[in-house]
């Protein structure tokens, strides 16, 4: 009897400040992660922030944000609500909000983004176009090949 209602059995299930937690209970804040020397192939959906340390050819929707760490690199579709790329991308990048391009960064392909930061130094080879904050789900298209407010841009890394 006392192994069904014994304290011991209690504390495993509470947090740190004492309040009862389940091992079902999500973050907020989760983040999925895609290690270096990771390969992987195919369709990635992710409904919390995904970051990308590996490698990934194929598509990826993200209802968050996508994070190419320096050495990450993806090759194929990427559709997201903001994104950090550090690393390599090549393909059709689909950016709801914020795309903030780091120095360590090589992209080539489309780019669709309501908002954009590029650091000096970053290789942006893109046609890009800017589609002011519409909401990116994954099952929609963005229009493709319409230039909205006159972002196509071609720059090389300072000093090239």
């Amino acid at each position: 009897m006392a192994m069904f209602g014994s304290t011991n059995s209690k504390e495993v299930n509470k947090s740190k400040n004492g309040t009862p937690s389940s091992p079902s209970s999500t973050s907020s804040h989760s983040l999925n992660s895609l290690v270096q020397g990771t390969a992987v192939e195919g369709i990635i959906k992710a409904d919390s922030d995904i970051r990308v340390d590996g490698s990934i050819k194929g598509k990826l929707f993200c209802d968050a944000k996508v994070i190419i760490g320096p050495t990450g690199q993806i090759e194929g579709e990427v559709k997201c609500q903001n994104a950090v790329i550090e690393g390599k991308f090549d393909g059709v990048l689909n950016v709801a909000e914020l795309l903030n391009v780091r120095e360590t960064a090589q992209i080539t392909g489309d780019v669709t983004t309501g908002k954009l930061i590029v650091q000096s130094g970053a290789v942006f080879n893109v046609t890009c176009s800017m589609e002011g904050g519409k909401k990116i789900t994954p099952g929609s298209s963005i229009g493709a090949g319409k230039e909205t407010s006159g972002a196509t841009k071609e720059t090389q890394p300072a000093g090239a």
